[in-house]
């Protein structure tokens, strides 16, 4: 599956890191491309991941899923 989220709350290239890290963890990703400028994260991953499941990572990781 890929899936793109909007991200709120990345400033800088280390936010940037942050977030593809802590996207990256998650079971069943094999990819993750994150956009500052575009406040996004596409992922690509081997499983259906709910929608809640991606908006717990980065709410823990400090950023807001919109």
């Amino acid at each position: 599956m890929e899936k793109t989220l909007n991200v709120k709350g990345m400033m800088c290239a280390n936010c940037q890191k942050h977030v593809h890290d802590a996207l990256l963890a998650m079971d069943g990703v094999s990819a993750v491309d994150v956009s500052l400028e575009k406040g996004t994260a596409k992922v690509t991953a081997s499983r259906e991941i709910p929608t809640d499941e991606f908006k717990s990572v980065i709410s823990e990781a400090g950023y807001e899923l919109v």
